[in-house]
């Protein structure tokens, strides 16, 4: 995502479901955002989501999800990582006989930013720059999801 490059230039790009939230880095998303505006057609749109901080943080003070899906079982713990990170530990206990169950464990880390931080390096890029919280009228400090979508020059 930081560095790809591809011979074509499209009038929309999307980064869905949260995942530029796994560049850990803000130096990274800002190459992120370049890349993006050089593979956007002229007057293109690059639409991405985030979860906030405030999200990160909520799902962190909450205990474990569990979740049971057919004879298998999700587990799933957010916890508080340097700088603001959370590491979603991730946990499935897979049936695959009678009693017999086997684990697959995967930790994700996921980041999140300020929104002027966002909001002034996209600037830097796009000609215009629109912030939408699926929840309320206008992003506030009670926003979870975000959703920006930047135009290219």
């Amino acid at each position: 995502m930081v560095d790809f490059e591809i011979n074509e230039r499209f009038d929309v790009i999307f980064c869905v479901f949260d995942s530029i939230d796994h560049v850990r880095r803000f130096s990274d998303w800002k190459k992120v955002f370049v890349r993006v505006r050089l593979h956007l057609s002229a007057g293109g749109c690059f639409i991405f989501d985030i979860n906030t901080q405030r999200k990160l943080d909520r799902h962190i003070a909450e205990p474990p999800w569990v979740h049971r899906f057919g004879r298998n079982l999700l587990i799933i713990d957010v916890t508080s990582l340097a700088n603001r990170g959370s590491n979603w530990n991730i946990k499935v206990f897979e049936h695959v006989a009678h009693t017999r169950y086997v684990l697959h464990e995967e930790d994700i880390i996921e980041v999140s930013f300020p929104l002027q931080k966002i909001v002034t390096a996209l600037r830097g890029h796009f000609a215009n720059v629109r912030v939408v919280d699926p929840n309320s009228r206008r992003p506030t400090a009670k926003s979870e999801r975000l959703f920006f979508i930047a135009r290219n020059r």
